[in-house]
């Protein structure tokens, strides 16, 4: 039987995936309403104030949630491609597409509210993306270390390399199987040329 503290923790959750539930690529956050997200849950809407002061704090929660899994993702991404090896920027590629394919409307909410009219949540999905591109950075400056190819300011390389992807991930989102495959590749190429860029200019400086 669960306890008091589980079943709060699986209401919440119930209230999160509900909203998630919600969003398409026609309908964002901004639209929903208590009412629907706990019609959804299966909980009364004052029971919601028991683990939500309001909307947007769930919504805050789901920013969170979706930034951790994909640095997640990407963390264990980098474990294979040092375990196996491999080309870094493929692999990150097809294991950002794959956090698409399951999380598109967290992704959707995330690029939404990124530009959003929410100061909130521009600060939130702005901290998603800075810890994103931290991460990156630190990655890169390791990997040129290693393999004695230095780089070219890799905080600027990182940020480059994260705002591209999610633009093409925003395209990824609705696009076809043939048309993700393109789309994939051709962001491969790209990142590959600003990382060629970078070393490029490291060497002339």
């Amino acid at each position: 039987m669960a306890t008091r503290a589980e079943q709060k923790q699986k209401t919440r959750r119930a209230l999160m995936d509900a909203a998630l539930s919600q969003l398409s690529a026609d309908r964002g956050f901004g639209s929903l309403s208590l009412r629907e997200v706990a019609r959804e849950a299966g909980i009364a809407p004052t029971s919601f104030y028991r683990h939500f002061a309001e909307l947007d704090e769930l919504g805050l929660a789901l920013v969170d949630e979706g930034g951790v899994a994909l640095r997640q993702l990407m963390r264990q991404a980098r474990k294979r491609i040092a375990r196996d090896g491999g080309s870094a920027i493929s692999t990150s590629v097809e294991t950002f597409m794959e956090y698409l394919g399951n999380n598109a409307n967290l992704f959707r909410l995330m690029l939404r509210e990124r530009t959003g009219v929410s100061k909130p949540f521009r600060t939130a999905v702005k901290a998603e993306i800075d810890h994103f591109v931290t991460e990156l950075a630190d990655d890169l400056r390791r990997i040129a270390d290693e393999q004695n190819k230095p780089l070219s300011e890799a905080r600027l390389v990182a940020e480059a390399m994260v705002t591209l992807v999610f633009n093409q991930g925003a395209e990824a989102l609705d696009a076809t199987a043939s048309e993700r495959d393109e789309l994939k590749a051709k962001l491969k190429t790209e990142l590959r040329m600003i990382l060629v860029g970078s070393q490029t200019l490291a060497r002339r400086n």
